[in-house]
């Protein structure tokens, strides 16, 4: 397994807010998902203009996680939780989120730290 990208995702009920203060930081709106999972939840990917990103979740609660996206998703999942981690227990009975262009599980440790753990789909060889 690969980890080809390891930045802070907040997820928020108010992620303008949060995504205006990132933009006074100098982070700028890369991309934006929307549709994630049953609760339609958007994501904004930002990038700084040192390379840092971060990932900010319009969501139903306040969570503070670390995005890791890897190059095999069953992999990851196997190595984290041979080191204590489960999935969530959330609305998704711990399913793999497809969202079409990446799959996903939140990852949580035994003292509390949570990792979105995300793969993406590649539509070409």
């Amino acid at each position: 397994m690969k980890i080809t990208s390891f930045n802070p995702l907040i997820v928020t009920k108010d992620s303008e807010s949060a995504i205006a203060l990132f933009e006074a930081l100098g982070f700028e709106r890369k991309h934006t998902k929307e549709g994630i999972s049953i609760n339609n939840s958007t994501d904004v990917r930002m990038k700084d203009a040192n390379g840092f990103h971060v990932d900010v979740t319009q969501g139903t609660g306040e969570w503070m996680m670390i995005r890791m996206n890897v190059d095999n998703l069953e992999e990851a999942i196997e190595l984290l939780e041979a080191h204590g981690f489960h999935k969530a227990r959330h609305d998704v009975a711990n399913k793999t989120i497809d969202t079409g262009s990446s799959r996903f599980n939140i990852m949580v440790s035994a003292s509390g730290f949570i990792l979105a753990v995300s793969q993406h789909i590649k539509n070409h060889d």
